[in-house]
């Protein structure tokens, strides 16, 4: 598409799949949302087309970055990398190469009249674009004894959890329902639109090796409920809920610890319990396993907008609807929800 000097940068293709995965692999691509078959993601369960650049200096790749084209009637048109996952941005062998994906990555943006560009990194690639720094990633190196590293607070939930009967069983797709029964509750009870059950499924078919469901129960009730995803040497907790009811019993603390023991079995060396805001609930949460805050930066392009974009819910202008939303019969919220959040990446 374009040239400077010898280096170029295209829209990849479906016959670029296996160069493209050797070069994410070869740079050590710890989180795994770089993989070429998040696209399938993207398209089978949101119908968003993705648009992914890859940076060549003759043959040999030196750079990617995959993007998802959300265009919204509410919220408007945008370039992310990566929508619904935690990581993403561009990949890149030298800083020519990354300030080549973006220029490249503008121009897109301007043909398709986006408001934005949103690069998800997890350290400052290009200080010249505004950035938000309103999430971390809450990350607990593994090694040892893990429940001789526990907080003795910690231990105690684990102990009375199991003492009250509550048990945890993994799987697969076989396990999505009870999953997203907790799932959709949660977020009815968070005043947030649910995705689909699709997003889900599709991400156990086309990660069969690396993602599973954890099932928290009571007498065979699911009441708390979480997917993971690893890869060579990290384990993630994406997407977990628990219901509140069921808060006393410390369902989400055994949903934790099973995850957490899943990821030392796999031998990973980092469990990755997911992005936080400061200092909030679930970062305490998280902090109470021994669990490291890794500063996120979200860097952005504004083309057609002349601030940050926000769809946070703790957005003043969105309380009302979150009070609402509330407020809603759960099998409402599971129909309309999955059509408003997928344009909220």
């Amino acid at each position: 598409m374009n040239m400077s000097n010898d280096l170029s940068v295209s829209i990849a293709n479906r016959t670029d799949a296996v160069a493209w995965d050797a070069y994410v692999e070869a740079r050590g691509d710890r989180a795994g949302y770089h993989s070429w078959r998040w696209r399938r993601v993207f398209s089978d369960a949101f119908g968003h087309e993705s648009i992914y650049l890859v940076a060549r200096r003759g043959r040999a790749i030196t750079g990617v970055l995959p993007m998802v084209h959300i265009k919204s009637l509410l919220f408007g048109s945008s370039l992310t990398s990566l929508p619904f996952v935690n990581y993403a941005g561009v990949m890149a062998d030298s800083p020519e190469t990354g300030e080549e994906l973006i220029r490249v990555a503008r121009e897109i943006a301007r043909e398709r009249r986006c408001g934005h560009v949103e690069l998800r990194h997890t350290s400052r690639q290009f200080p010249d674009l505004p950035s938000k720094r309103h999430k971390v990633a809450m990350r607990l190196d593994l090694g040892g004894s893990m429940w001789d590293r526990l907080d003795r607070k910690v231990r105690n939930q684990i102990r009375k959890a199991e003492k009250s009967g509550l048990t945890v069983e993994r799987g697969g797709d076989e396990l999505v329902p009870d999953f997203y029964d907790v799932f959709a509750r949660n977020m009815r009870d968070l005043g947030t639109p649910v995705y689909s059950k699709r997003l889900f499924l599709e991400v156990l078919r086309v990660f069969p090796e690396r993602a599973q469901i954890h099932i928290v129960r009571l007498s065979g009730q699911p009441v708390a409920a979480g997917m993971t995803y690893r890869t060579r040497t990290m384990v993630q907790l994406p997407w977990a809920s628990a219901i509140r009811d069921y808060n006393t019993l410390c369902p989400n603390v055994l949903l934790y610890w099973d995850a957490i023991q899943f990821a030392q079995e796999r031998l990973a060396s980092v469990f990755d319990m997911g992005r936080s805001t400061p200092n909030e609930g679930t970062f305490k949460f998280k902090a109470q396993w021994g669990a490291e805050p890794v500063q996120l930066h979200w860097e952005y392009h504004l083309a057609a907008e002349h601030e940050l974009p926000n769809l946070s819910p703790a957005n003043p202008k969105y309380q009302r609807a979150i009070a609402l939303w509330q407020k809603l019969p759960l099998a409402l919220t599971r129909t309309v929800g999955p059509m408003i959040v997928r344009a909220i990446p």
